[in-house]
């Protein structure tokens, strides 16, 4: 993999990077330089200009960019993202951060319509820059923090737009769905837990039961800072709704999740069904075991 880039400060800016990869890792360093930035339209498949091309004696001439791009790991150094630097990037689906990120541009993931992901190398009571990220993008995305002990996140769509009001030309400025909500539950750059837990009861007035499953077995999965009350109210929901629930977990083969409701003891045989049709054999052995028997144990008073 190589680079263009330009000095910024102290620390290097990237411009373009070069590879026949589509899940680059970007370097800490460029010319003995921290990364501090991502240049505008970075990824976005249209010409950029400048920069100097590091190692100086790479032949790498592949342009990372639009639809090649999948994934992206950015170095703990970067502090900002410049606008557009995603732009286009239709099949980009996770994108992988330090703790570090400070500032971002605006359109930063337009059209990025595959991104699923962001994943954080940081514990889950961290400051990072999450919520800048989550605000960047109003539709469906997951939250993992990498660090121990480990957190999920599910954060739903949500909507925002302007009504005119005529004669007067007064726009109202209109917003639907919870996923707005749960993404102001911050305090500071931490994630506030308990507040996004408390969320739970309205979004289940208005998101579907897969947003909601996925919701659930996020955080019972990796419980960081989950109260008993806010784990009844997940389990409650997943007993609730099997079907959604194993529907999930068996279309994204999450063994995990499987084990976390047959543990809430579910009735397992239609989705056992499911795992068959689906061919997953891993699936129906985990919903179709059974505890063994403890040995028997004998002694003189058996005789």
């Amino acid at each position: 993999m190589a680079v263009l880039w330009q000095p910024c400060g102290a620390g290097a800016r990237i411009l373009r990077v070069l590879g026949d990869s589509p899940c680059p890792v970007l370097p800490d360093c460029v010319d003995g330089r921290p990364v501090t930035e991502v240049g505008p339209y970075c990824f976005a498949a249209r010409p950029v200009k400048g920069g100097t091309l590091w190692p100086a004696d790479s032949d790498e001439t592949h342009e990372v960019t639009g639809d090649f791009l999948e994934e992206v790991v950015l170095p703990n150094s970067l502090r900002i993202l410049h606008s557009a630097a995603f732009y286009n990037c239709h099949r980009l689906r996770r994108v992988e951060a330090g703790p570090n990120l400070e500032s971002l541009g605006s359109d930063l993931f337009t059209n990025c319509r595959a991104l699923r992901t962001f994943a954080l190398r940081a514990a889950p009571d961290a400051e990072t820059g999450l919520k800048k990220l989550l605000g960047a993008v109003s539709a469906d995305v997951g939250v993992e923090f990498l660090g121990e002990p480990g957190a999920t996140l599910f954060y739903p769509e949500y909507f925002e737009w302007l009504d005119e009001n005529t004669p007067a030309h007064i726009f109202n400025h209109s917003i639907e769905g919870e996923g707005y909500r749960m993404r102001q539950c911050f305090a500071g750059g931490m994630v506030d837990y308990s507040a996004y837990d408390a969320t739970f009861a309205q979004a289940c007035v208005g998101e579907s039961e897969e947003k909601l499953c996925r919701m659930a077995l996020a955080r019972l999965l990796a419980p960081f800072a989950l109260s008993e009350n806010a784990r009844a109210d997940y389990e409650f929901y997943l007993t609730g709704h099997p079907d959604a629930a194993f529907a999930l977990a068996i279309a994204e083969r999450r063994e995990a999740a499987l084990r976390l409701l047959v543990g809430l003891g579910l009735d397992v045989r239609e989705a056992a069904a499911r795992c068959a049709r689906a061919g997953w054999s891993a699936g129906a052995t985990i919903l179709l075991a059974r505890p063994k028997r403890a040995a028997k144990q004998y002694d003189f008073d058996d005789l």
